[in-house]
């Protein structure tokens, strides 16, 4: 049996997810419950994932299921449905705004390599900027990748990868031990590393030097 406030909650939950398939933030489901602060969400919350209605996905934010609908709410809908018209069972969308965490692993050369893999931290990356597969960040130093559009501070989104075509930017492990952001091509018997600035040269080497660690799959830039 749910209290009225985490019946109101729910509904609102799930109202909302039907009309954008985006979460409430916990700002909108205060001021739409009437709550005096964001505390009082995180409670109800708390008692609905308890009692089996709803489910935080994990490492997003903002990103909520709704498991099952209160009793009464389910026939309230029934109730407005057309007699003559039956229906398939209702399916909650998907969250759009997930925010998914990725490992950020310390620093990358678009310039002269450097050494990356440097131990992992967190970053949160909106999920409409990858897609499938397993990602990891890196933050960019350096210009040689500015005619490309990518500047030193970026955040690099890499999509882990140990193969890659030509023309595609990879991150690329140079002797097991520095890392850097090329285009990736084939030059005869050699691996090529083009940069994207014409005040470099490109990088030739032998291909047991060169391991590809990634290929990119987007950016995150600071202002």
């Amino acid at each position: 049996m749910l209290t009225r406030k985490q019946h109101e909650l729910i509904c609102f939950i799930a109202d909302r997810l039907v009309e954008t398939g985006v979460s409430p933030s916990f700002e909108e489901m205060k001021d739409a419950l009437e709550l005096k602060s964001k505390s009082g969400v995180h409670r109800l919350i708390s008692a609905l994932e308890e009692r089996g209605f709803l489910r935080r996905l994990p490492n997003r934010a903002r990103a909520l299921e709704v498991i099952k609908m209160p009793e009464a709410k389910v026939a309230a809908k029934k109730r407005t449905a057309p007699a003559a018209t039956p229906s398939a069972p209702a399916t909650l969308p998907t969250p759009a705004n997930d925010v998914i965490e990725i490992p950020l692993h310390g620093r990358i050369a678009a310039g002269v390599p450097i050494e990356a893999m440097e131990g992992a931290s967190m970053l949160p990356v909106p999920a409409a900027l990858l897609g499938a597969g397993e990602h990891y960040a890196l933050e960019v130093s350096g210009d040689s990748m500015v005619e490309a559009g990518i500047l030193d501070g970026d955040y690099a989104l890499i999509r882990r990868q140990e193969v890659a075509r030509d023309g595609e930017i990879v991150v690329a492990l140079i002797d097991e031990h520095e890392a850097t952001l090329k285009f990736f091509r084939h030059e005869g018997g050699m691996v090529r590393l083009d940069p994207a600035n014409r005040s470099y040269d490109p990088q030739r080497y032998r291909p047991d030097q060169v391991r590809v660690q990634g290929k990119l799959a987007g950016l995150l830039r600071r202002y």
